[in-house]
């Protein structure tokens, strides 16, 4: 009888991230998809921080063991507030997992990004294999967008993604311009794995344009471009709002922007006035919401190619709907539009280009219906929820084997 106890015991998995559901955070859903998925072959706690709707402490979801540490939850539109949230959120996941029950394998998702290092000080603490999903690669990006000029500051955070980088037994990198730039900061080849984010087709379902939710929000007549998802620096909105500027003769063009970020406040105060704000989603409504677009703006500021891969851009194609993605051509942005067919390229920063790329889709010079039902065709065969979950399924065995 205690040798088949051993053999059914199930391989204990501890994962660390500070968002998780009922977040709206991409890594918080994609997370959660991930364990609920994982949980009929592990025995998964997650250790996660602090929401304004959700109570701290220790809950079942999905067959999942969550742990919500006490940390401050403040909103995400004050750099300050934030790096807030992160320290409390790092300080108390690190105490909450070293005293879990001992796991057989770490994995972190880089939210914040120094999760890492405390991942791996966890898995050296048990020996034992550590995994880190790379949603961005920190500190470059913030770098680039001129988030960071403190040079002591920039050298401490490099040391501690470095470490983790060099420590992990597996990296999952989220595209292959993005292993690269993985490798070129010293990570082992060997060690970095490929495994784009991806949508859940049958619950991201085309709905029509005019629909419940584009009625409420009076977004149901004329022609609406859309940026859905965070509203920050990484995005290039600027040249969003300055293409909406350029397009105020268009009188039935309206641009929504939803979602929220640490620049919100700042671009609604000098938006024009065919540019509206609106909340993140819930996802209960989120196919509607994505349909009530007639084509979505994918932004990504430039030199930021493989330092960050926007997840959105999933959801959109789910929704069979187009893209005008605002990126360098090296970008998985790019790359993914031009050869599914979904969509057009502009390169990004350049606001007169992107407003003429919205002129063509509004003037029905593109074939919008035709990218949207490209979109949606490759979702289902590459992007599908499933085939991850199996990759990631597969690579976590591997790695405890």
């Amino acid at each position: 009888m205690g040798a088949t106890a051993l053999e059914e015991k199930r391989p204990r998995l501890l994962v660390l991230n500070q968002y998780y559901e009922p977040s709206v955070e991409a890594t918080g859903r994609l997370l959660a998809q991930l364990c609920s998925d994982l949980a009929g072959d592990f025995d998964i706690t997650v250790v996660t921080g602090a929401l304004p709707n959700a109570r701290t402490g220790r809950e079942a979801r999905d067959g999942v063991d969550v742990i919500r540490v006490r940390s401050t939850a403040f909103a995400r539109r004050r750099l300050a507030l934030r790096a807030l949230n992160y320290a409390t959120f790092l300080s108390e996941a690190l105490r909450v997992a070293l005293r879990t029950e001992r796991p057989d394998i770490v994995l972190a998702m880089t939210d914040p990004p120094v999760i890492g290092a405390a991942a791996a000080l966890v898995a050296r603490r048990h020996q034992v294999p550590l995994v880190v999903v790379m949603q961005d690669v920190f500190p470059d990006t913030a770098v680039r967008l001129g988030g960071i000029h403190n040079a002591h500051l920039l050298r401490l955070l490099r040391t501690f993604v470095d470490r983790y980088l060099r420590e992990a037994t597996a990296i999952v990198a989220i595209g292959d311009t993005m292993r690269a730039r993985l490798i070129e900061k010293g990570a082992r080849p060997q060690n970095v794995v490929v495994i784009p984010n991806w949508v859940d087709p049958r619950a991201l379902t085309p709905a029509p344009r005019r629909n419940g939710w584009a009625e409420r929000n009076a977004l149901a007549d004329g022609f609406v471009v859309m940026h859905s998802g965070n509203v920050g620096n990484a995005q290039d909105l600027d040249s969003l709002l300055r293409a909406a500027a350029e397009l105020r003769d268009l009188d039935d063009l309206t641009v929504a922007i939803v979602g929220d970020g640490v620049r919100r406040d700042e671009l609604a105060a000098h938006a024009p006035e065919n540019v509206r704000f609106l909340p993140y989603q819930p996802r209960e409504t989120l196919s509607q919401s994505l349909s009530a677009a007639d084509v979505h703006v994918v932004g990504l500021a430039a030199r930021l190619a493989g330092y960050v891969v926007p997840s959105r851009i999933y959801g959109i194609l789910a929704v069979a709907r187009p893209v005008i993605a605002a990126a360098d051509e090296e970008s998985e942005t790019a790359q993914l539009v031009s050869s599914v067919g979904c969509g057009i390229v502009v390169p990004p920063g350049s606001p007169h280009l992107l407003a003429q790329a919205i002129r063509r889709a509004h003037d029905g010079e593109l074939d919008l219906a035709g990218m949207g039902r490209r979109g949606r065709v490759y979702v289902e065969a590459h992007a599908d929820r499933a085939q991850a979950v199996a990759r990631y399924r597969e690579l976590l065995l591997e790695t405890i084997a």
